[in-house]
């Protein structure tokens, strides 16, 4: 009896753990759905895989939280975020629809999940169940081989057969076999001719400039900018300084001073010929 009442009584410390972390779990999980960078998106799961296994270890499921932490939270979504960090990935390439029907597909497999989801938690709430002394009568460990192998066995097998075919279909998606020969750089070169591009290396930052600021594009010799100079994404951002109109004064003062020391020099020779 003192049993059953335990099980079904929920303390202080549980209470506010489960309001306080669960609100911050659900707010994980809206950002990870609504954050417009990939890389946003993946901290927010993160910290979400990470107060599940709170939630695990706080309930007795202590292999399930360590697994949480160190396979899901640790290595899996690591890698996500690492890949994620070092290949890039935009908004425009997020919202571009390769498969046509895939968000009405999408949206029905969420549909479904959410169905399933409701239908657990009911059935966890209406039936009866046995505690955490009595399923870890024998260790938390061999109580969820027991079950994994025994009446779960089926949908165990059918997670991992699930986990290898996506694991081959995505490396099967990145593979790309080369159907023509790799251009050599003299064909490079000769294709940059035909086309006329910019043949000589692209002028550094700041060139003809009075500082190398990635900011500030290089100035020709006649004083105008040279976009060149500046990362496309700088451009792109407006955060280029235009330093146009200076540079051209200066140069006019330039041009102004060496004709008036070119005038005293031809008119101090001109006097000394006289004599």
């Amino acid at each position: 009896m003192t049993q059953q009442l335990a099980a079904y009584t929920t303390s202080t410390g549980e209470a506010f753990q489960f309001w306080v972390l669960g609100t911050v779990a659900v707010i994980g999980a809206l950002c990870t759905v609504f954050m417009k960078k990939a890389v946003h998106s993946a901290l927010c799961l993160a910290g979400t895989m990470i107060i599940l296994a709170v939630f695990y270890l706080a309930n007795g499921a202590y292999f399930l939280g360590v697994v949480q932490i160190v396979v899901y939270t640790g290595a899996i979504m690591m890698l996500f975020l690492f890949v994620v960090m070092l290949v890039g990935v935009t908004a425009a390439d997020s919202l571009k629809e390769t498969i046509k029907g895939q968000r009405w597909l999408a949206l029905l497999c969420g549909l479904g999940f959410g169905i399933l989801l409701v239908g657990g938690i009911g059935n966890a709430a209406l039936t009866e169940f046995n505690g955490l002394g009595q399923a870890n009568s024998g260790g938390n460990v061999e109580g969820l081989a027991a079950l994994i192998f025994t009446d779960y066995v089926f949908a165990f097998e059918l997670t991992g057969a699930l986990l290898i075919t996506a694991a081959v279909g995505a490396m099967v998606l990145t593979h790309r076999e080369r159907t023509e020969r790799a251009k050599t750089q003299r064909e490079l070169a000769e294709q940059r001719v035909r086309e006329g591009k910019h043949l000589p290396p692209l002028p550094a930052p700041g060139v003809y400039a009075r500082h190398n600021a990635v900011d500030i594009a290089g100035l020709l010799p006649d004083g105008t900018p040279s976009e060149l100079t500046v990362s496309k994404t700088l451009r792109d951002r407006g955060q280029v300084r235009d330093v146009s109109t200076e540079a051209l004064s200066d140069l006019k003062a330039l041009e102004q001073r060496a004709e008036d020391r070119l005038e005293r020099t031809n008119s101090g020779n001109s006097g000394e010929a006289s004599k």
